[in-house]
């Protein structure tokens, strides 16, 4: 395991904890994620994945308390071997666990990414429509993602991969001000079998930057399966 790149990772996880514990009013989430991936073809693949969100500390307390559940998919469509184009729905339940509205999501996305050595750099557009019980609310997303082997030259079965994803976020509505937020996220994968991969990360999430800063944070575990 290339060890300059876990001592990375570890520098980055230790930032973003400190970062967020320094501030008693950050909220601590735990976010899981399932997802089921399927290629029909060579141009288009479809995506199906459940999650969940749970609070960990709510900036009083330590807890462990469910607050959604998530059902979501994406149809993927290969423009060539750089780019995608993708389209979404989500389906988000709150009002199970609190007295929150819950959301329907429509999602368009484009994709770009290119290779460099062992580096994979990642360019994805998102433009998303939240619809909730009373309003809705126009949110555009830039990411820029970089993910490496630890282990040689090209990910094989049974090693490990870091990827780092940093993302700004602009949301508008009738209803409200625009706000501007700010994601960082270090993770940590192994790819167990060629259909097969698993990730734990964290991710400080900034939000109202341009209001007034709230931070949290998402100790994230996901598990990816191709059919």
């Amino acid at each position: 395991m290339n060890t300059s790149c876990i001592k990375a990772f570890l520098f980055l996880m230790l930032f973003v904890s400190l970062n967020s514990y320094g501030q008693n009013t950050t909220e601590v989430f735990h976010e899981n994620v399932f997802a089921l991936r399927h290629s029909f073809t060579k141009s288009y693949n479809a995506n199906f994945e459940l999650s969940s969100r749970a609070f960990m500390y709510t900036g009083e307390d330590v807890v462990y308390r469910l607050r959604q559940l998530q059902l979501s998919h994406f149809s993927t469509f290969k423009i060539d071997l750089k780019q995608s184009f993708a389209l979404g729905l989500m389906y988000r339940n709150r009002d199970a666990f609190e007295s929150s509205s819950n959301e329907i999501r429509l999602t368009q996305q484009y994709n770009y990414k290119t290779i460099s050595r062992t580096l994979r750099l990642g360019h994805r557009l998102r433009s998303e429509q939240r619809f909730y019980d009373d309003f809705t609310t126009f949110r555009f997303r830039y990411r820029f993602a970089i993910d490496m082997p630890l282990q040689g030259l090209k990910l094989d079965v049974g090693e490990t991969y870091l990827v780092v994803t940093n993302e700004g976020l602009l949301t508008i509505a009738n209803v409200m001000k625009p706000e501007v937020g700010y994601r960082i996220s270090p993770s940590l994968g192994i790819l167990v079998t060629q259909d097969l991969n698993i990730e734990f990360g964290v991710e400080l999430r900034l939000s109202e930057i341009n209001i007034k800063t709230e931070e949290s944070v998402f100790f994230n575990t996901s598990v990816e399966l191709n059919l």
